[in-house]
């Protein structure tokens, strides 16, 4: 051993045992993260410790303190893979004999370019692929004229040892896209997986693929969910994917790793447009999903591939390879040129932003608010709008439903009379439904505005943002971003089955946090978003006959409009750059006597009887998440069958 490998053998000792002395503590402080978090934040957190301390004593804090770190410890990643992603001998017996029993056996030809890659990750990629239990593959390997003597010699011992590795040596150095075109060409399988040189494959990959193909047969692209290794082979930071979401495919790439395609097509296209290096694969599915359909895309809600962490991988950090990010940007625009979408994308942080332009002349937009009393609220939420929305083309509809305050009152003639908003009055009981649905028949826009009136408005561009989406011909209703005035997250869309019924995802989500996988800051699709701030075209509230004002006088209302909305193929939509402030129930308060709690009940009976099992699957949530809060935690169990 030379002095300066013992010098890094020493600093490696020293680093690990810091390392090991330091994890008690780290662990320690994720606890205390954990129930913050859980409790519903630092200000909760302190004032429930204070009362069971006054109640139980300190016993009592640490007894509700340990059941808090049992339940962390029985949600962390690393204890979810022990006992949901862990084979045993009796699992892969299964496995083996549903491969036996299936007649169909496709061939899946695995494309892995290489270019000077470290031995001991190249042999581990390679021998992932070996390790597979379902057998008929074949590993397509295009070595892109490496440099490192190591590299040839162990790709053909490789391809000695196993005739199903096909390696070819480029002579001249091409980059990723040239080269995973050589290596396409090695290809004679029916479908094509794709893989960095070092990275893994799980066990069970290929075994799931060729089951999600025998379940979808008209299936042409698939694609699995993902985690990352680290050096020392610990997996971390799941990425839990939901199914396929154009939109949240658009703000970044949801397929990554692990896609699975259809040969014929990729070859028919073309394979990988050079040029496009280190957005290659994003390019590709791009031009690739232009030629099928939606719903022939397949999402397996199960971790295939493991992306390896080091200090020159994309998967450590995008800033890496920011050539990626601009290679992004061009693989998006040409798309949207080829599809004559017209919007532009533009690089963001944790991926892209894509703008609809609005025509020249933009529709009229009504935004109705209905409202009782309450001024300051409404006061705020109105002049907000009108001093600092900057779409030229809009009205505001007060609904007053019932208002007796002479300020208010006041205030809402003083609106009428100067022109700056219509204002209806409507003495009935509170309807939320109806209110609405009664402003909508009156309003003069091509678009209606659903809006609470204690809301006040953060970006000015919020309503030209929510347009230029609700004009889409695809797109149904559209959601804004609302924050608690302590600037956390009130609203970043809605998940089905939270709680039960529905929930808000990141709920108490600090600002400046991208949320799970940037979920809280990337425009995506949702099953539904917040009649609290709602935009969506009149001609579509009307085709689904707005809200449900029999059985939905208050709650889940917008829940059930949206997911009727899903049931005429619209697409609805979440955007984080539509921005308020909300002082949720500020003027009608909580459920919390017994009338209202009856009324609520029934409201969820009638979304459990009318949305039954799609209350459970969520397609824009993964069955991997919990639905017993809003934090994208993993489920303990997940709701996917287990083998």
């Amino acid at each position: 051993m030379t002095v300066q490998n013992s010098i890094k053998q020493f600093i490696k000792r020293i680093f690990n045992f810091l390392l090991n002395l330091l994890r008690p503590i780290y662990r320690f402080g994720g606890h205390v993260k954990f129930a913050i978090r859980r409790i519903g934040g630092l200000s909760s957190s302190v004032n429930k410790s204070i009362k069971i301390y006054r109640e139980e004593g300190l016993k009592g804090v640490l007894t509700r303190f340990k059941k808090i770190i049992a339940l962390n410890e029985k949600t962390t990643y690393q204890g979810w893979i022990e006992r949901y992603d862990t084979l045993t001998p009796e699992s892969r017996a299964k496995m083996r004999n549903l491969i036996k029993k299936n007649s169909s056996k496709p061939l899946i030809s695995i494309i892995m370019p290489t270019f000077n890659t470290k031995s001991e990750w190249l042999i581990e990629a390679i021998e992932s692929v070996r390790n597979q239990i379902y057998p008929n593959w074949e590993l397509c390997i295009a070595d892109d004229a490496s440099t490192d003597p190591d590299v040839r010699p162990l790709l053909e011992r490789y391809t000695k040892e196993d005739p199903r590795i096909k390696v070819i040596f480029r002579e001249k150095n091409g980059h990723i896209s040239e080269s995973s075109n050589t290596a396409l060409k090695l290809a004679t399988g029916d479908w094509i997986a794709l893989f960095d040189h070092d990275d893994l494959l799980s066990e069970t990959a290929l075994f799931w693929v060729v089951e999600a193909i025998k379940q979808n047969p008209k299936a042409q692209l698939i694609y699995s969910d993902e985690d990352k290794i680290d050096e020392r082979g610990v997996r971390q930071a799941p990425y839990f994917k939901c199914d396929w979401n154009v939109d949240l495919f658009y703000s970044h790439n949801l397929i990554t790793h692990l896609g699975v395609y259809r040969a014929k097509l990729v070859k028919k296209i073309g394979g990988f447009r050079v040029g496009l290096e280190g957005s290659q694969d994003h390019d590709l599915a791009l031009r690739y999903i232009e030629h099928i359909k939606p719903n022939q895309i397949h999402h397996i809600p199960r971790i295939l591939y493991h992306w390896r962490i080091h200090s020159l991988s994309t998967a450590k950090s995008g800033d890496n390879k920011s050539y990626a990010k601009l290679a992004g940007v061009k693989a998006l625009n040409d798309h949207f040129k080829r599809q004559n979408i017209n919007a532009k994308a533009e690089p963001v942080d944790l991926g892209f932003r894509v703008r609809y332009q609005l025509p020249p002349k933009p529709p009229l937009v009504s935004l109705i608010i209905p409202t009782r009393n309450g001024l300051s609220l409404l006061k705020t939420c109105v002049n907000s709008i009108i001093e600092k929305t900057t779409y030229p083309h809009y009205e505001i509809i007060i609904v007053d439903n019932g208002s007796d305050d002479p300020a208010t009152l006041q205030f809402l003639d003083d609106l009428k009379n100067s022109g700056k908003a219509t204002v209806i009055r409507d003495d009935s009981p509170f309807n939320y439904s109806a209110l609405n649905n009664k402003a909508v028949k009156l309003a003069k826009g091509e678009i209606v505005g659903l809006l609470n009136n204690d809301l006040e408005v953060i970006s000015p561009g919020w309503l030209s943002e929510m347009a230029s989406h609700a004009l889409r011909p695809e797109i149904g209703a559209v959601g804004a971003k609302l924050w608690y005035p302590n600037n956390t997250l009130q609203h970043g869309g809605v998940i089905i089955g939270l709680g039960g019924v529905a929930g808000h995802a990141h709920k108490h989500l600090a600002r400046g946090n991208p949320g799970y996988m940037g979920r809280a800051v990337l425009i995506q699709n949702l099953s539904a978003v917040t009649a609290a701030c709602l935009v969506v075209r009149k001609s579509v509230y009307e085709e689904v006959h707005g809200l449900e004002e029999k059985k939905l006088t208050v709650a889940f209302n917008d829940v059930d409009f949206c997911l009727r909305l899903r049931e005429k193929g619209y697409r609805n939509l979440f955007t984080p750059y539509a921005e308020f402030y909300h002082y949720e129930s500020a003027t009608r308060g909580y459920e919390d006597n017994p009338e209202k709690i009856r009324r609520f009940q029934k409201e969820i009976q009638y979304m459990n009887e009318r949305w039954g099992d799609q209350l459970l699957n969520d397609p824009a949530y993964s069955p991997n998440l919990t639905l017993d809060h809003e934090n994208f935690h993993v489920a303990s169990p997940p709701r996917v069958e287990q083998i």
